[in-house]
């Protein structure tokens, strides 16, 4: 059972910061979450259930199942640093207002996302608030390069991979991954909050037995995972991904899809390891490994500058 949202309005100065979660669901290396901690003052971390927003595409059993265990997780993560995970199901922009009015929040931060849906959503929720008088910003999480730091000497989307990923390299950043902080700072009340399990995202039979034998969501079960496929498999990944007898792939797909682990971690790992150049290379399975990075920003890249390809080829010509 839903609990009643609170409508109290908090009487504190407009410095806390609500921090909004969705697909970045980790502590380090999150550029929302860093920024709400160079801001100062209270924060407030919320995730809200809202699969209707998602268009055609909200998310099936499996990823619910494992957003459960990432949230758990997640939670746990900001409890050991004095804070905690503020859940609600519903319309995002209403709910935001209302832990808005609950915390006397400032601010509104997140990371952001690239789906057509997600993008309109968004752009809504920020003008909105915006012209309320709050502060809202968001950054990148999830992407080497955002697509609109890219284009072709003509200035155009590129449509072709290989010279999009040329470019890419071209003008790769690999700072050090922002630091997972020790502290979250608190607000004196906190907003009301629903129990996760009134998200009713676990399956009510229980099939997950073969997720649970093989995954481990949440942040540390990404680091776990890279670290596995680093010490085990990633120097034989150019065969081995091939490979149904081997556990020759990454699995980090899930993770990153949840942005419990970013490509810039990934990359730093590789490169403190020194497997890997970003000029060359250093091993033809790290090279073929980091080039599926690459069609990853690739999609997103796709998705972004062509949204009828959620459901249609870039070339219409191959419709029929």
């Amino acid at each position: 059972m839903e609990m009643t949202k609170p409508r109290g309005v908090a009487s504190g100065a407009p410095y806390t910061t609500i921090v909004w979660f969705r697909n970045d669901l980790r502590l380090e290396d999150n550029p929302a979450l860093h920024a709400a901690l160079e801001r100062g003052g209270p924060i407030v971390p919320v995730f809200i259930w809202a699969p209707e927003e998602e268009g055609a595409w909200p998310p099936g059993a499996a990823s619910r199942y494992w957003l459960h265990q990432s949230l758990k997780a997640l939670d746990a993560s900001l409890r050991d640093r004095g804070s905690r995970l503020i859940l609600w199901q519903g319309p995002s922009l209403g709910t935001l207002r209302d832990i808005v009015r609950e915390t006397n929040a400032g601010a509104v931060y997140w990371n952001r996302r690239y789906e057509p849906t997600a993008i309109a959503r968004d752009t809504s929720v920020k003008s909105a608030l915006r012209n309320e008088g709050l502060t809202v910003e968001s950054f990148n999480a999830s992407l080497l390069v955002e697509p609109l730091d890219i284009a072709t000497k003509q200035g155009k989307p590129y449509q072709v991979f290989t010279p999009f990923w040329k470019t890419c390299l071209g003008r790769l950043e690999m700072p050090q991954p922002l630091p997972s902080p020790t502290r979250i700072a608190a607000p004196g009340t906190w907003p009301g909050s629903q129990p996760l399990k009134s998200l009713r995202l676990e399956p009510s039979i229980d099939w997950a037995n073969g997720i649970r034998a093989v995954w481990q969501p949440g942040e540390a079960g990404a680091h776990a995972q890279l670290t596995r496929f680093l010490d085990e498999a990633i120097a034989d990944y150019s065969e081995g991904r091939d490979r149904p007898d081997r556990t020759g792939t990454s699995r980090l797909s899930p993770h990153l899809h949840f942005g419990e682990i970013g490509p810039r971690q990934i990359l730093h790992a590789l490169l403190t390891r020194g497997a890997w150049d970003t000029r060359s290379g250093a091993a033809s399975g790290v090279d073929k490994f980091v080039s599926e990075l690459g069609w990853r920003e690739f999609s997103y890249h796709l998705l972004y500058h062509f949204p009828h390809t959620m459901d249609r080829p870039l070339n219409e010509a191959f419709e029929r």
